[in-house]
């Protein structure tokens, strides 16, 4: 093994460390150096000389060119000790490049070694626990982010640590760890050709021992050779500090993204700013937070931290101090400040003139346009279509919803009418991906989204899958995409002969014809097309029912719903009749169709006053006659509100007559039906219920306790095995 060249300096750190990030800036002041090799795919170098365009927290987008939904990111916030080493670089004219295995090898391997166990050594965890700490967060808190030594010599410090770690753990270091050193060290052999002067790399701790003495350059290439690699694109992207939290899912991400922001941004009075921060966020959400209730929390966090024998406040001691003072015991308003202060959601911002893909040029020219900012709190928008910047607001919505770019959300609950809609707009740095994957679409969101409805509108099979393209297009205000649209339906519905496949498209046309006018879309050509499937569908719809298991079946009500409300919603006169008649004539049909959309489609006609309660008591009386046939119909029937059901006293007293008179097995094979029919009820319904079964008698009034000891054990078996199958 060869020493490591005296002219690199090694500047061992952790990731995302406020403290790791000062000692980094101080010792590039006191090297100096020609160049700067810093931990991260050397596929992203070109993309370096943007750093001053960039204002963190932003992340290194790189997917593959090919597949550009298969990406990764390498996230960076301003107190990242890498991030300061580009920054650094950047400002005084330094080359910076990054220093490990690229990207195009790391991804080609990521689903492979996915399910691979490693055991893998906490290196910060072994010191805390030998230093007496038993959270290596805190320990690294105390010994580096509050350290006041020379900065070169902490890294020295920390090198000589975590090389006597590798040593004693040195079987537990895995084979891509390895392969990236290697690479590592490949890396700073170029650089020593190429640089004549001091060289600093900066990368994890962990690593630093593997970069003190080299092998010969062979066993390295021996090492990495054979490797896999993909052509990897990319571009910087803003991030979020939400994103950076361990709580993400972000690999390497830290508990307290805001804390350690605060951390870099104030080495002066840092935690009486930081409680003056907290008493303005908790006072904006109506909970008392006076001056001097910060000033107290102030002296709490120096005393826990004096008894403590930490050299000044941790997060630790002033979140309690926070919760004892400022929020009186009470952990509400401590979330509030985990949430906007302890994590925080700050953007990053990307530069105009960092590189992107004409899709993501063409987006921020919308949000710019529309005053549609990307912001990473949730924001609540309504929209009025009579607008025009309302309305080109929801073409694009709507188009990135196309394209899978899930930006904002229809806020369904909402009901404003026909010319507005409601909307949840937030954007998540990890839709950056999403774009990045539908750039290949097209260079403009309009032009994207019409080429995915297109190739949708081929590929479309079914009518209800055409309906649903129709649908889209309409919505997104795409024309070439509505045409294409309509020619699949008529083409699908040509095809198709089964009934339940017609109605089933009901849903998506009804609300393309209620907002086709709203949308551009001559409404007329769309009710054509709709009344046209409502007529085959209802004609057929009786025996599609019949002679059907019971998964088609639950397919076949669930179809009935939908189609009602469709018809509901945008019907004419005379197709809405046709469809009364199918409901009839399927609640009538002999021999009678399978029991779930028999008993929806009575409920309907009784819900509307088209069948009274002695047709329909009829029926019932005449379904639960029939062996097997009484739950099915009675299920489908009691689908929906009960309010009816509990007003009408004789049809409750048939069901639970009926109910009552089932024999053991019986009941048991009718319970999951029945159980997901009353599901559906309210509380409030199902209360109402109860009341009016035991005001009427009936089963309730059996006497449990009759002498016989065997017979109550078994009564109650039964029940406790009804109990475990309800919950399974």
């Amino acid at each position: 093994m060869k020493p490591l060249d005296d002219r690199v300096t090694l500047l061992g750190i952790r990731h995302h460390g406020p403290g790791s990030a000062r000692m980094v800036r101080a010792a590039l002041d006191v090297v100096r150096p020609r160049l700067v090799l810093v931990e991260g795919p050397p596929d992203a170098d070109a993309l370096v000389p943007h750093v001053l365009e960039l204002t963190p927290p932003v992340a290194l987008l790189l997917h593959d060119a090919a597949e550009p939904a298969d990406a990764a990111f390498w996230p960076f916030a301003r107190f990242s000790p890498e991030w300061q080493a580009l920054d650094w670089g950047a400002k005084h004219h330094v080359d910076v490049r990054f220093a490990d295995m690229p990207a195009g090898i790391s991804m080609f391997y990521e689903h492979a070694d996915a399910h691979t166990d490693r055991v893998v050594v906490d290196p910060l965890g072994v010191l805390a626990e030998a230093a007496g700490f038993d959270d290596p967060e805190r320990w690294w808190e105390d010994v580096v982010e509050h350290s006041s030594a020379e900065p070169v010599q902490l890294a020295h410090a920390v090198a000589e640590a975590m090389t006597a770690l590798r040593e004693e753990y040195a079987d537990t270091v895995d084979e891509r760890t390895l392969q990236r050193e290697a690479f590592m060290r490949q890396t700073i052999r170029k650089a020593l050709t190429e640089v004549d002067g001091p060289i600093v790399v900066v990368c994890g701790a962990w690593h630093v021992p593997a970069l003190r003495e080299f092998p010969p350059a062979k066993a390295d290439t021996d090492l990495v050779k054979g490797l896999k690699k993909r052509k990897i694109a990319g571009s910087w992207v803003p991030w979020s500090h939400g994103r950076l939290a361990a709580t993400s899912g972000y690999g390497a991400g830290v508990a307290s993204p805001g804390w350690y922001a605060h951390l870099w941004q104030h080495t002066v009075d840092t935690v009486p700013r930081w409680m003056a921060k907290t008493a303005h966020i908790l006072r904006e959400e109506g909970l008392p937070a006076s001056t001097a209730s910060a000033v107290e929390a102030v002296r709490l966090a120096d005393t826990l931290a004096a008894l403590r024998g930490r050299p000044s406040p941790g997060l630790a001691e002033v979140s309690e101090a926070t919760l004892a003072v400022l929020c009186g015991g009470d952990d509400v308003g401590l979330r509030i400040v985990h949430e906007q202060l302890v994590v925080g959601e700050e953007l990053g911002v990307v530069g105009a003139g960092v590189p992107r893909s004409p899709l993501a040029t063409d987006l921020e020219r919308l949000q710019r346009k529309l005053r549609l900012p990307a912001t990473a709190t949730e924001k609540a928008y309504r929209l009025d279509l009579r607008r025009d910047i309302d309305r080109g607001r929801s073409q694009v919505l709507r188009r990135l919803q196309v394209l899978d770019v899930q930006w904002g959300e229809p806020d369904e609950t909402t009901t404003l009418g026909t010319f507005a809609e409601a909307w949840r707009v937030r954007w998540d740095p990890g839709l950056s991906v999403a774009i990045a994957a539908a750039a290949r679409h097209g260079a403009t969101v309009q032009d994207a989204a019409e080429h995915v409805l297109l190739a949708k509108a081929k590929a479309a099979d079914t009518v209800a899958k055409a309906a649903e393209v129709l649908r889209e297009a309409v919505s997104s205000e795409l024309t070439g995409a509505v045409t294409a649209g309509r020619a699949a339906l008529d083409r699908c519905a040509a095809a198709a002969t089964d009934a339940l496949e017609l109605l089933d498209a009901l849903p998506a046309l009804a609300s393309t014809v209620r907002y086709g006018s709203v949308r551009g879309t001559d409404p007329e050509l769309l009710r054509t097309a709709m009344h046209g499937l409502l007529a085959r569908g209802s004609a057929g719809l009786p025996f599609a029912c019949r002679n059907i298991d019971d998964e088609t079946a639950e397919t076949a009500l669930s179809v009935v719903d939908k189609a009602h409300e469709a018809v509901s919603l945008a019907a004419d006169d005379e197709h809405t009749a046709s469809w009364w008649d199918a409901l009839h004539r399927l609640a009538t049909i002999d021999p009678p169709a399978h029991g779930l959309p028999t008993g929806r489609a009575s409920r309907l006609l009784w819900e509307a006053d088209r069948l009274d309660g002695d047709a329909v008591a009829i029926r019932m009386q005449r379904a639960v006659s029939t062996a097997g046939a009484g739950t099915a119909f009675v299920a489908g029937f009691l689908r929906g509100s009960a309010v009816r059901l509990a007003a009408d006293t004789r049809l409750l007293g048939l069901v639970d007559e009926w109910l009552s008179g089932l024999p053991g097995a019986a009941f048991e094979d009718a319970l999951p039906l029945l159980r997901r029919a009353i599901s559906e009820f309210t509380a409030p319904e199902r209360r109402t219920l109860a009341e009016r079964v035991l005001a009427g008698g009936g089963p309730t009034d059996l006497i449990v306790d009759d002498g016989d000891p065997d017979r109550t054990i078994r009564l109650v078996d039964f029940v406790r095995d009804l109990y475990e199958g309800a919950k399974a």
